[in-house]
């Protein structure tokens, strides 16, 4: 019988949570990298080099890869002949681990789970508790693997109920289009066939722990229907021609995982999951011997690929002198760096915003012909200005894009992913423009960063206002002041220009 002990297992898992916030797992990393290879598109061959210049810095400064350093997901398949010499639960002891690793004072992470999630909302502060699964199986050592869901690929989770003589991929083609690009493509789908709702969806979930392997099945050829699924789907989803950060591509997904169990023969449950360009897992075994030991993979296989700002191609903005009448003149796709001083704000700072202008209450910090960044960003360590920060998924800011171009004389927003009807509207009418960052590159867009400091709500800790000075940060007009988005029209382009599925699939 093997006996784990409690301080070997809590610090494994400690261990595992560093180690994938700074190092992509070497199989996506190499993906990622043939991806940038066979691009056409510009804005998506570009978007890509900052995804991968970002891994190796992150790799190399033992950093974070995303700003939004993930909810705690730990799988567990347990021997059935080990035995724990521990005082606290499994549960427990994989909160201590996530609190250690989120804590590290060398390489703290941004703690962004939340207590009372229909209520008060309160911030854990460490990160914890984990999402923690558990399987019972034969044998005598604990296999474990730790990952870490970003909220804008977890956002992005779908399922359906489908009839048991539907088609998957059509609903699948029809579903991924309506996920928009919060989540933060090239990335892969997990996706979970049969058993009941619940378990489709852990099902969709635990396939995307396994390696990216796509090119292997293409080259062997399918031997299963499961499959046969993912190169149909591999290939059409791609076709769909939605690309890097949405921006319209080759590209959608580096591969197509799929996980299924028996269902009832009324049923035929399906559901997709998909993982971001920060795809962090980890995987390893406990025997007894001790704690897990994680070999940093080699770094001379990475891409050699090194991201610059073009200062030939892109427009130098000064944040501290902008007015309305420059921002209506940006054109859709222009690449812009900022330049100056800009604030930051996501989801409670505009939340209490917006209440305090209902109430008539003056708000901390003016607004007028200020640009917003919505960001929640690491805290920074050593001689860091501010931690990795990169943008977050602005659609969920759409519901205030009114308010704020009406009443606090902003003028524009940088976040990423596309922004919804009701914002461009508002952007169309206020003739602000919308600014797109790349999702994935948090670490390279801090260094653009030189100063930072909370100038309003320092109590909502990394939700806070902050004022940042930043130097050539590299933006992409999304929405310009015509209300043009370029997250519509690249995607419609190169689903043409690929032309394998009509460009009517929605």
């Amino acid at each position: 019988m093997t006996t784990i002990k409690q301080e070997d297992f809590i610090q494994s898992v400690a261990d595992a949570f560093q180690y994938i916030s700074y190092f992509h797992p070497l199989d996506y990393i190499k993906a990622l990298g043939a991806a940038y290879e066979r691009e056409q598109s510009a804005a998506a061959k570009d978007a890509i080099a900052q995804i991968l210049t970002n891994s190796r810095m992150c790799a190399e400064g033992h950093r974070p890869i995303c700003q939004d350093t993930g909810i705690a997901v730990i799988f567990l398949k347990v021997g059935m002949d080990v035995h724990w010499d521990a005082t606290l639960s499994v549960q427990e002891m994989c909160d201590e681990g996530v609190r250690r690793a989120y804590d590290n004072p060398d390489n703290k992470l941004r703690a962004s789970v939340l207590l009372d999630p229909a209520g008060a909302r309160k911030n854990s502060r460490d990160n914890t508790p984990a999402v923690v699964h558990y399987e019972i199986v034969p044998g005598h050592h604990v296999e474990v693997i730790c990952a870490a869901k970003g909220g804008g690929s977890e956002n992005k989770s779908k399922f359906y109920a489908l009839n048991p003589s539907d088609s998957i991929v059509d609903w699948v083609l029809k579903t991924v289009p309506t996920m928009g690009a919060g989540w933060c493509p090239p990335g892969i789908l997990g996706i979970g066939i049969g058993g009941t709702p619940e378990k489709a969806m852990l099902l969709a979930k635990e396939s995307l722990m396994a390696p990216v392997d796509i090119h292997e099945l293409i080259a062997r050829g399918a031997s299963n229907r499961v499959e046969e699924l993912r190169l149909e789907l591999y290939e059409k989803v791609n076709a769909l021609g939605i690309g890097a950060q949405g921006l319209g591509g080759l590209t959608t997904v580096l591969d197509v995982k799929i996980l299924d169990y028996p269902t009832h023969a009324a049923s035929l449950p399906v559901a997709m999951i998909p993982n971001c360009a920060a795809t962090r897992h980890v995987h390893f075994h406990l025997d007894g011997s001790g704690p897990a030991l994680l070999t940093p993979p080699d770094l001379d296989q990475w891409p050699k690929v090194n991201w610059t700002p073009n200062t030939e191609t892109s427009t130098r903005v000064d944040l501290d002198t902008l007015t309305p009448a420059e921002v209506a003149a940006w054109k859709p796709g222009q690449t812009l760096l900022l330049n100056g001083k800009m604030l930051t704000g996501r989801d409670a700072a505009h939340k209490r915003i917006q209440d305090m202008l209902a109430k008539g209450e003056p708000l901390p910090v003016d607004f007028t012909n200020r640009v917003i960044y919505y960001v929640g960003p690491v805290d920074p360590v050593r001689d860091e200005a501010v931690g990795p920060a990169g943008p977050t998924t602005a659609t969920r800011m759409d519901k205030f894009t009114e308010t704020m171009l009406a009443k606090t004389g902003l003028i524009s927003m940088v976040g990423k992913a596309e922004r919804g009807p009701a914002a461009i509207e508002a952007i169309r009418k206020h003739q602000s423009a919308y600014l797109m960052a790349v999702g994935g590159a948090a670490y390279l867009v801090a260094k653009a960063i030189k100063t930072a400091t909370v100038v309003g709500f320092a109590d909502l800790g990394m939700e806070a206002i902050y004022e940042f000075t930043v130097k050539d940060m590299p933006v992409t007009v999304a929405v310009d002041s015509t209300g043009t988005s370029v997250h519509n029209t690249g995607p419609r382009e190169w689903q043409a220009k690929i032309g394998k599925i009509p460009v009517t699939v929605a």
